[in-house]
């Protein structure tokens, strides 16, 4: 009782209202007005517009919310077993002594984000999805291609520059979509009106700027990896900076390192094609100079055969050598000899008598001249010694 008294005495006496006022106060001078909260979600639970949370590090655990106009507001709300980032500040409820976070901002950890992305890529990989043999060709020089991106930005204006430059014959249809939060099924939405393909498209960029990977978690959606894997053109994918790897790229047709690299991945350069056709504008000249030369050389060559076979020509040949073919057989005829002093002789029968060995005592022989022909009787027959 003495101890009481005493106590009473020397120690500050409170009401619970007044208790709970000073620990409120207490806090408030001695705690950051606004703080950063790592942890995982043990407990997530949306009641009448109102974010309910309970927190956990392993080793303790504290509540938290979200207002419905900081929801409202929300790029990512979070499931259990979900690791986040949090924006908050203590919260103290005077009348129940009551403890709590008050979430301004949520986002979700890269250990999170990695964890959504290997599963869904584990899963859309066993369903044959993520396959390199469905991605489809990109087309050489597409007339109309889209651009789905945040309008404004200035990954936007980077790619309509670049494009500009590169290869301006190429329409661009420019459809605004969301790019990080909980918006795939606004994004999927959109996708699938393009399905159709009213627009008459020859392909399409998704494309998002840099950020933190956690921002890209949009892209990780196992319902938009579908829309891009089933899509009837190409999509190109420009996503983020060159190391960021989403899912959506995995189950696309071509994946660019960034949103101007998909622009330059997608169409033509102008000075390489500009280049190309006067190179081949210079083949097609030689080609062709070199063609006309050939056949030139062929017509003339064919003129001069047909020149040579003309029918005058080749009877003048034919008369000019019937004429050398006379003279050559008048040269040698018989009476040619006969004028020159030869004599033809001959039997009876009209044998020709090369021999005296052919001509015998008492034979009747003609002898032609030149001019005419006498008949003999061979009296003797002398031969010559050899």
């Amino acid at each position: 009782m003495t101890d009481f008294k005493n106590a009473k005495q020397s120690l500050t006496s409170y009401s619970v209202k007044e208790l709970n006022e000073s620990i409120g106060l207490l806090l408030s001078r001695g705690f950051a007005p606004k703080f950063i909260l790592k942890a995982t979600v043990s407990k997530s639970q949306l009641k009448k517009g109102h974010l309910w949370l309970t927190l956990t590090d392993g080793k303790a655990s504290v509540d938290a919310v979200a207002w419905s106009s900081t929801v409202k507001s929300l790029k990512f709300l979070p499931k259990e077993d979900d690791g986040v980032v949090i924006v908050g500040k203590l919260n103290f409820w005077e009348s129940q002594a009551r403890l709590s976070v008050q979430v301004f901002d949520i986002r979700p950890s890269i250990s999170t984000v990695l964890k959504k992305f290997e599963i869904v890529k584990s899963k859309l990989f066993k369903e044959g999805l993520i396959d390199d043999s469905l991605r489809k060709k990109l087309p050489k020089y597409p007339h109309s291609i889209g651009i789905l991106t945040s309008v404004p930005s200035s990954a936007l204006a980077d790619m309509l520059r670049t494009s500009k430059e590169r290869w301006p014959l190429t329409k661009l249809q420019i459809i605004p979509i969301p790019v990080q939060g909980n918006k795939e099924n606004e994004l999927k939405s959109i996708l699938s009106k393009l399905k159709i393909n009213k627009l008459k498209l020859d392909a399409l960029i998704i494309a998002r700027g840099g950020g933190s990977r956690e921002d890209l978690m949009l892209f990780d959606s196992e319902i938009i990896a579908r829309e891009i894997a089933t899509f009837p053109i190409p999509i190109i994918t420009g996503i983020g900076h060159e190391d960021d790897l989403t899912v959506s790229d995995l189950v696309s047709d071509h994946r660019s390192a960034t949103p101007t690299a998909a622009i330059v991945d997608l169409l033509p350069s102008r000075e390489i094609e500009k280049n190309n056709f006067l190179q081949n504008k210079k083949i097609l000249k030689d080609y062709w100079k070199l063609f006309f030369q050939n056949t030139k050389k062929y017509l003339i060559t064919k003129k001069s055969f047909f020149e040579s076979q003309a029918p005058r020509l080749l009877i003048k040949n034919k008369r000019t050598r019937i004429n050398y073919m006379y003279e050559m057989l008048n040269a040698l005829s018989p009476e040619k000899l006969l004028k020159r002093g030869f004599v033809l002789i001959t039997d009876d029968a009209g044998n020709s008598i090369y021999s005296v060995k052919n001509v015998k005592e008492k034979d009747k022989l003609i002898v032609q001249f030149c001019d005419g022909k006498i008949i003999v009787d061979v009296d003797r027959v002398n031969y010559d010694k050899v």
